[in-house]
């Protein structure tokens, strides 16, 4: 982790975090935002968000957060305003308004985008438009893996994602070591977006130095396997396999703790909540905002493999089964299936895991699984520290890498006019 503090005066750096679904977006940027002002005195951050309970989270000194209108992603990928007061076209207009002006005012020095190059609904292009003609350098951060290729070439060419890359970002950063995956494989790939691209490695995760109030500890088993499937919106059925498969299988009786995340709906709450009360050393938690001392304490993890929660277990060198989501992504599930590739995890696909049978054998042969360590390449966690060595040469502009890799934008911008 990050062990030496530096100085970079008046360093202002926005990130955005688009949330729609779940907690995954928010997480990352945070963790990459506290990162930062960890290693560099005199920087400061702000997190444009449209999650709904990223008050929540507490941020470090020298970390804000600007909450823009929330939209959420339906589970068949469409969006649909919070409330119905206000019309969808009407929140995503004011959602842009909001990121432009914010970036006005910050004037930063770097731009960081989780995930979506163009933003919600291409709410992005104004702000990055006007980057261009800024000394502020712009930095796309994908994740280790985005979705399968015929997916992500599908969404990304009706909006020429690609080329609006190689026109509007400096630097490209993926969320992963190259080793593990690549998550353009597949894709028509632009020559100045290869040359930008820089491989992180995975973002290394610790219990906060100095956490709150930590209220759920005390009511815990000492040792205990930990059931999380992130933000919850989709988690309930993972949830109830276990659930079957610990009645299915009364031996299996090792403390389990299951954090349903604060978007699981109450009836699905409710239904998990009568069926645990009916079995023995389960324990269930509505929300748990800091994850990490949770994993500290866990045995081993049963999961979806959403980006965060992966990390978290590699990070804590913990025993994973994870059984990922399928649809509307195969984000997880590609995530999943490579992970226990290189011996990293057990996996059971959704439809296996639905035989409660074949899950009661996969969480007994859990502890017997080996550690992520044992198979973990050298370095594959240093992905925070990569990329505070990225914001130092990216505000300083002596780093030969970075100049090599990133045209400037005119210069991109004729690139992609010729090849069209």
């Amino acid at each position: 982790m990050i062990t030496q503090t530096r100085r970079l005066e008046h360093v202002r750096i926005l990130m955005y975090s688009h949330d729609t679904f779940g907690l995954g977006h928010l997480r990352r940027c945070r963790a990459i935002a506290h990162a930062i002002v960890e290693r560099f005195k005199g920087v400061n951050v702000i997190i444009i968000s449209g999650s709904q309970i990223a008050g929540a989270f507490d941020f470090r000194a020298r970390v804000d957060f600007v909450k823009i209108p929330s939209v959420i992603k339906l589970y068949n990928g469409e969006y649909s305003s919070v409330g119905e007061y206000i019309d969808l076209e009407d929140i995503l207009e004011m959602r842009k308004l909001i990121i432009q002006k914010t970036a006005e005012v910050f004037a930063p020095d770097i731009f960081i985008v989780d995930k979506e190059p163009l933003g919600l609904k291409g709410e992005l292009l104004p702000t990055l438009e006007m980057f261009k003609d800024s000394n502020t350098k712009t930095v796309l951060g994908l994740r280790d893996v985005m979705d399968a290729s015929h997916l992500l070439e599908k969404e990304w060419s009706k909006r020429n994602v690609l080329e609006n890359i190689a026109k509007l970002y400096d630097r490209v950063w993926v969320y992963g070591p190259q080793s593990f995956w690549n998550p353009l494989e597949g894709l028509d790939v632009p020559k100045a977006v290869s040359k930008r691209l820089a491989y992180t490695g995975f973002l290394e995760r610790d219990v906060p130095a100095h956490p709150a109030n930590d209220a759920a500890a005390p009511y815990l088993p000492e040792k205990y396997i930990l059931v999380t499937a992130g933000g919850g919106g989709d988690g309930s059925v993972l949830m109830e396999q276990v659930l079957a498969a610990r009645e299915y299988d009364r031996k299996v009786d090792f403390p389990i703790v299951m954090v349903l995340g604060p978007f699981m709906k109450n009836d699905s709450r409710a239904r998990i909540r009568n069926r645990a009360a009916g079995l023995s050393n389960v324990i269930v938690l509505d929300f748990e905002t800091r994850m990490e001392v949770l994993l500290k304490n866990a045995v081993a993890v049963v999961g979806m493999c959403g980006y965060n929660t992966f990390c978290e277990v590699l990070s804590f060198d913990r025993k994973a089964l994870f059984v990922p989501r399928t649809v509307p992504r195969q984000e997880q599930y590609i995530r999943a299936s490579r992970a226990r590739e290189l011996g990293l995890c057990d996996m059971l696909t959704p439809e296996e895991a639905s035989v409660p049978r074949a899950l009661a054998d996969a969480l007994h042969r859990l502890p017997d699984l080996n550690k992520p360590s044992l198979h973990l390449e050298p370095n594959s966690l240093n992905g925070l520290d990569i990329i505070c060595d990225e914001v130092e040469a990216l505000v300083s502009g002596n780093t030969s890498e970075i100049a090599d890799g990133a045209m400037d934008k005119d210069e991109s911008s004729q690139t992609i006019g010729s090849s069209a």
